[in-house]
């Protein structure tokens, strides 16, 4: 999954579990059933997670582009540079 599906999955997984508790709690107060209401929210997520957590194809839309091993040995990796500076102590 790309970077923009990433994001993509994310806001459809908001949406959806807002979506199915505001269904869910309306549904449980029209009926006056706790367990409709528990239901109906359960339902919704386990169709939020069938719907984002696998890696479909429309998450895909934007793949990464790697650097060749080749091109990457000609690229030097940067340096970590640490500065030794001392902290002066406070009495």
């Amino acid at each position: 999954m790309d970077w923009q599906g990433q994001k993509l999955a994310e806001q459809i997984m908001q949406i959806m579990l807002l979506v199915f508790a505001v269904t869910a709690f309306v549904a449980g107060f029209v009926l006056g059933s706790f367990q409709m209401m528990v239901l109906v929210y359960a339902g919704g997520v386990t169709l939020t997670g069938l719907i984002t957590i696998p890696n479909w194809p429309f998450f895909n839309r934007h793949p990464l582009n790697w650097l060749d091993p080749s091109e990457a040995e000609k690229h030097p990796k940067p340096q970590v540079t640490v500065s030794s500076k001392k902290k002066g102590s406070k009495k």
